[in-house]
């Protein structure tokens, strides 16, 4: 992949990023998850970037040291949201396409919610719409069942250190030989840094959402995947109920959770597709 290191600089802090593309081609907006960096999105960077978009893929809140608060609650969804703004604000991008991963899917659905003028499209690779996941939490056995990590690494400081024990065996283990090893690495070193784990985990203790979140009206594409152990078909399906604009749902048949990297070609093609359904690689 080629790209260049940005800092991007906020009233929160600085995020690091990475860019690629023609400085005037469409801008795109890539959100990493748990426990994952920037690097999740090498391959669908060197591919929208070749077909003229300008990529930017951040390094979010907790996961950059210069945006690393201690506190819990300064990593409610809030605050999550308003970095995704003042990043655009500091890039100069009015308009953007906005795609998340895991956590990272998270942000963009409530993005999508909260500033549906400035998005183009929204993209969000396995994570459900926040509504539809909350209706199957109370609906279905099987995904309360998948989500009980989420309460479980509530437990502080005793998660980071089983997932850091015996040179972080747990961490790795999340990877599940879907993840290519150097990037599977390059993730365990990061979140083996002082700090680094806690403010990644602090996602999951900042409690929840400050609002209900309502119906997203952009363009949506949402790829789920079979083998996805967080998410179940049942929030899956769910979702297209909480999308009223132009919606497409791809299900990717034997892929697990970690589609970026494990199905990077299939998901460049489907978000190229995607985005040129909704305007031209110009600005």
């Amino acid at each position: 992949m080629t790209g260049t290191e940005l800092n991007i600089s906020t009233r929160a802090g600085v995020f690091d990023a990475i860019a690629a593309g023609p400085p005037q081609g469409r801008p795109v907006l890539l959100l990493h998850g748990f426990p994952q960096t920037k690097l999740v999105w090498r391959r669908q960077i060197s591919a929208l970037a070749a077909h003229g978009y300008r990529v930017v893929a951040p390094d979010q809140r907790g996961y950059s040291p210069g945006v690393r608060p201690q506190r819990p609650e300064d990593y409610r969804m809030s605050r999550l949201v308003d970095d995704v703004v003042a990043i655009t604000e500091d890039l100069g991008w009015a308009t953007f396409d906005l795609v998340g991963h895991d956590w990272g899917g998270a942000v963009a659905w409530w993005t999508a919610r909260a500033h549906p003028g400035r998005l183009r499209s929204l993209t969000a690779v396995s994570t459900p719409h926040p509504g539809a996941l909350a209706t199957t939490l109370r609906t279905d056995q099987d995904q309360r069942e998948r989500s009980q990590y989420m309460l479980d690494w509530r437990e502080t400081p005793a998660t980071e250190e089983r997932m850091l024990a015996d040179d972080a065996r747990m961490l790795r283990s999340f990877y599940a030989d879907k993840v290519p090893a150097e990037s599977a690495e390059a993730y365990v070193r990061h979140l083996s840094r002082p700090g680094a784990l806690t403010a990644a985990l602090n996602w999951y203790r900042a409690g929840r959402p400050d609002g209900v979140i309502g119906v997203v009206e952009v363009p949506t594409l949402y790829v789920w995947s079979t083998q996805d152990s967080a998410f179940g078909a049942a929030a899956a399906q769910e979702t297209g109920r909480w999308v009223t604009g132009p919606y497409r749902f791809e299900t990717l048949q034997g892929i697990s959770h970690w589609i970026p990297e494990e199905a990077p070609d299939e998901l460049s093609r489907l978000l190229l597709d995607h985005l040129g359904a909704h305007g031209s690689s110009k600005q």
